[in-house]
């Protein structure tokens, strides 16, 4: 019998999982389908419901629902349960086992271009369930200091407080950021802007970058967000979303059905849905 496998999310009409995950499903011959599920917030429960009724195989949470779906699962590995975000679920014998590979799926696209993070001074941009779990994969990584700028500071301070693993680590305002920059080796933006409908916006001035800070954009559609644009103006290098988003994936996949994918296939296959 084929299995089912899910994404579910509000909006979901442009997710890129389906195709990629469907696409390796027919590489490996595996009998299974990857579906789309529109999810209002309000509705969550009801299908999480209805997908362990329909017995689904394992499935993906996005946006908005990565926090709220926690107490709706069976059990949650140690990490997704300190990260306190899923973005991944696996039908164990019937138990809804819910995974964060947000992190680890960063720091493997991460480290396809920058060689190490040990001893980097890193500054996060934003707050919400990307940024946690990409803080505590830092923290836990070696990095030398790990800073958050949030428009809500208390919210960057939350992760800090709750984080297990001890790092050297500060909430600073947009002004000390700013003049700042130039202190940081890796700058990592994690929030919405330069997605659609604000592509020309800028989460901060990057007047005092340095041309040796490599700057990292979780967004990859578009590839390039002005962040990115205005990074590689100032010599800087730079990488948008599309490596976390493929080894994130790649990471469900093999928690899926113990087979770690080709990476490159998966990026080759997101690309042509973006159009190249």
């Amino acid at each position: 019998m084929k299995k089912l496998y899910a994404v579910l999310g509000d909006p979901i009409a442009h997710s890129m999982s389906p195709a990629m995950h469907n696409d390796l499903f027919q590489l490996y011959g595996i009998d299974a389908h990857y579906q789309p599920f529109h999810v209002k917030r309000d509705n969550l429960e009801d299908a999480i419901k209805g997908l362990k009724a329909l017995g689904v195989a394992g499935f993906n949470i996005t946006v908005p629902h990565k926090e709220s779906i926690l107490p709706l699962l069976d059990k949650l590995d140690p990490l997704a349960e300190a990260i306190g975000a899923v973005n991944t679920v696996v039908n164990e014998n019937g138990t809804f086992v819910g995974y964060n590979t947000d992190g680890a799926g960063y720091l493997r696209g991460l480290l396809t271009e920058l060689p190490s993070i040990n001893d980097k001074n890193v500054l996060i941009i934003g707050a919400g369930g990307a940024a946690k779990a990409l803080y505590y994969t830092l923290a836990h990584s070696g990095v030398h200091k790990l800073d958050i700028y949030n428009r809500t500071a208390q919210k960057a301070q939350t992760i800090i407080n709750e984080c297990p693993y001890p790092i050297s680590s500060t909430v600073i305002g947009l002004e000390e950021a700013e003049q700042n920059l130039a202190d940081y080796q890796l700058l990592i933006q994690t929030t919405p802007i330069g997605m659609s409908p604000d592509i020309n916006k800028l989460p901060l001035s990057l007047h005092n970058l340095n041309a040796d800070t490599f700057v990292s954009d979780i967004i990859y559609n578009p590839l390039e967000t002005k962040i990115l644009r205005e990074a590689k103006r100032n010599g800087a290098k730079i990488q948008n979303g599309l490596e976390m988003f493929v080894f994130q994936g790649a990471l469900a996949f093999e928690k899926w059905t113990g087979i770690f994918p080709n990476t490159e296939r998966m990026k080759t296959n997101v690309l042509a849905q973006l159009g190249g």
